[in-house]
Parts: C-alpha cells; structure tokens; sequence
C-alpha cells in the first residue's frame, strides 16, 4: 500500500514537472566576438532580443586556444554549417565598412548576412559617444556641473580631422597602407595639452596640424582631388559627415588620444570642487575626514567608466546594429537573404 501510493506520487511530480518544463527547448545562437573587452557590448545588445524561443551565448572564438581577434573570428565562421542557424559573428569594423568591398575581409563582412559589425570603427567608438561624455563624468566625480560642451567639442573635432580622414580612406580603398597609414593620420589628429580654461585652443593646434599634412597630399596627390570629394560623398550614406568623424576614426585612438585626454582634466576639476565644498561646509576636522573619505570611496576611475559606458544606445550607429540582428531573427531559424552592399541610410 505505501509503495503504491509512493509510485502514485512520483507519477503525479513527475507529470506535473513535465506540464511545467517547455514543450520546445530554447534555441542557443552563439556569437563569436574578438576579445575578452567586446563580450560584455555584444551581451548587452544580444539580450534584447533572447525570449522564451531562443537565447545567446557570447564567446570568444576558439575553445582550444587562447587565440583572439578578428581574424580568428572570421577564420572559424567560414564555410561552417551552423554559421546562422545557430552562429554568428560580432566584430569591429574597423575600415571595412568605409571601405564597401574594395578588399576581400571588407566584402565578406557587408555581405554576409550572418556577421554583424559595429558600423563605427570599434566599440570603443560608441563607448567615446559625445552626448554621453558627461554622464560619464557624473559617475566618475558625482559632480552634475558642466564644464565643457562634450557634444560641440567632438563636433569641432570631427571638422577639422574630417578632410583629413577622407585622404586616409582614399589610399585604404586603393590597398596602399603605407603612402599616408592609420599611424600617419592618428599622430596628426592626435590631442596636446587640454587648458580647461581655454578648451578649443588644443583644436587650434591640431588644426594647423592636419592642414599641413592636408596641403603636402594635395600637392603630392592633385589628380585625387576630386576623387576624394567624390568619395566623400559616397561616405555620407554610410552616415560619415564632417560632423560624425570621430566614430569612424581608430577607437583606441578616440579613447585615448583625444577623448580622455579632455576628460581627465575635467573630472579632475570637478573632484577638487566637490573636495572643496566639503571642507567648506565641514563643521569639524572629523566630520571633514569623514565625509572626504565616503566621497574618495564612491569615486571610480574616468577610464573604467569610459570603457563600461552604454549610453550609446540612441546613437544611430547602435540602432544600424538593433535593425540588423531584428532581420535576422525575423526570418527563418536559417537566417535572412543578406544585406545587399550594406548601405544604411540616417
């Protein structure tokens, strides 16, 4: 009597674990990414579109080395069966996308349905966004003051590196990385000494910088004048406008050479104000200590918030990157058609 009712009891758990458990196991699509850095982006965006059918597993390419990158990225996607059925791959654009096909890597990239690419030249170029700078300040300091117009200062950078950068893309789409290379047109557009009272005056500088090198190519090059106008405007259906420059220039470049180079003084400053308004109003050495201390905690490096910024997400870019994999997903578990020559529109 007691192992029947036992047996009737393990039957009714195991029926009713059955009515609960899913009728159809959740489909996983792993997503290839270059680095260790890249996961947490591509996780970010890739959890907006997991539901009750499928879910995403980012990771780097290869589980037999430590081998990394974007090369090794596309290595393992090529000629794979699962390659959109349940495998994507997530890289930097680097060039790619500016270059529309004039190499091997860049054709297969904006062709293939099944690899998605940050449309700006890295990550670190979303993270770098202008109208999220000073939210980044915000929570690096905890100080809400503005000191500097982060939007209009990107903006006039953008302008003056913008001529420039077409020359570089030029020689890139002709496969010629040496006449005037990546390196060549970084140091040029490359951020000195950031006065806070004078913040524009480091772009005066770089200015004068970029239109020397600007007039040495036009002398040396001036059968590709107007070739570069031309493709210049070809650019700006790939949303590259004099404007919107630094997004596609070399991201560790943005970050570090031009980007942090104005936000470390400015949080500076505004941690010596907020240090200063403590001591202020402070009614006693040990309430000072106390308080300077609780506020040293709470700080966190500009970098580090730098690098985990998200606030990109109305950036045209990131939304290019969310009607991508929306396509994707849309179609059949085998994927979408392709891409077409990968043109986006603003």
């Amino acid at each position: 009597m007691a192992l029947s009712l036992k047996n009737n009891l393990t039957s009714a758990y195991l029926d009713a674990a059955r009515k609960l458990s899913p009728k159809k196991a959740r489909r996983r699509i792993v997503a290839y990414v270059e680095s260790y850095d890249d996961i947490a982006f591509w996780r970010t965006l890739l959890s907006e579109f997991e539901n009750e059918e499928r879910y995403f597993q980012v990771m780097l390419p290869s589980s037999t080395s430590l081998t990394k990158g974007k090369k090794m990225v596309l290595m393992n996607t090529l000629n794979t069966a699962e390659l959109g059925r349940s495998l994507i791959a997530c890289v930097d654009s680097d060039y790619d996308f500016l270059l529309q096909g004039a190499t091997k890597v860049s054709h297969r990239i904006n062709q293939s349905p099944y690899i998605f690419q940050t449309y700006g030249y890295a990550i670190e170029n979303l993270h770098c966004y202008a109208d999220s700078l000073h939210e980044v300040c915000v929570q690096a300091t905890l100080n809400d003051r503005h000191i500097i117009d982060f939007p209009e200062f990107m903006k006039r950078y953008s302008q003056i590196a913008y001529p420039l950068f077409l020359w570089n893309v030029w020689f890139y789409r002709r496969h010629d990385t040496h006449t005037f290379p990546m390196c060549d047109f970084n140091a040029c557009v490359r951020l000195r000494d950031v006065n806070l009272r004078q913040p524009y005056r480091c772009l005066d500088e770089m200015r004068q910088t970029v239109a020397a090198k600007l007039s040495e190519l036009q002398v040396r090059f001036p059968q590709y004048i107007d070739q570069v106008e031309l493709m210049g405007a070809e650019l700006e259906r790939l949303g590259l406008t004099p404007d919107t420059t630094y997004l596609y220039i070399q991201g560790h470049h943005i970050m570090d050479a031009v980007v942090l180079k104005i936000l470390t003084p400015v949080c500076t400053a505004l941690r010596r104000e907020r240090e200063q308004e403590i001591k202020r109003l402070a009614e006693h050495d040990e309430q000072f200590r106390n308080e300077l201390t609780g506020y040293e905690n709470s700080q966190v490096s500009v970098s580090v918030m730098l690098k985990k910024n998200s606030s990109y997400k109305n950036l045209y870019l990131y939304q290019w990157l969310k009607e991508d994999i929306r396509e994707f997903l849309s179609l059949s578990p085998v994927g979408r058609g392709g891409r077409g020559n990968s043109v986006k529109r603003e």
